[in-house]
């Protein structure tokens, strides 16, 4: 899943990369002289549009793979059940644990006393 979401970074950075280069590049022409204002807003436009188009048809296909993915591994949806399982055991042993602690530490001063009693007579 990093490895996916690690692509679609560098894919937000190259579309934002090249979003400001064509930006620069057009300035850069229309300060030139070579292309009218108009033409570099309606390149800008156009390119805009389409990357949007590509953007949402992108977004649509990931989304179908992800459910494919979803449906095809029951332990996706599982997952949750089993962590929550999983967390509940925990909370229990440990609520154990504690109160086998306690009831060692009574152990041991109960033998610490009677000891401490036997070495006095």
């Amino acid at each position: 899943m990093d490895l996916l979401k690690n692509f679609i970074y560098a894919g937000v950075g190259l579309a934002s990369t090249t979003s400001d280069k064509l930006k620069e590049t057009i300035d850069d022409l229309v300060e030139k002289g070579k292309i009218s204002d108009t033409e570099g807003r309606k390149i800008c436009d156009d390119f805009f549009k389409s990357t949007g188009e590509k953007k949402e048809e992108f977004e649509s296909r990931l989304k179908k793979v992800q459910d494919d993915l979803t449906e095809r591994f029951d332990f996706m949806k599982k997952d949750k059940n089993g962590i929550e399982a999983l967390n509940k055991r925990i909370e229990d042993l440990e609520a154990k644990v504690v109160a086998a602690e306690k009831k060692a530490a009574k152990a041991a001063a109960a033998v610490k006393k009677t000891v401490t009693k036997a070495t006095k007579k």
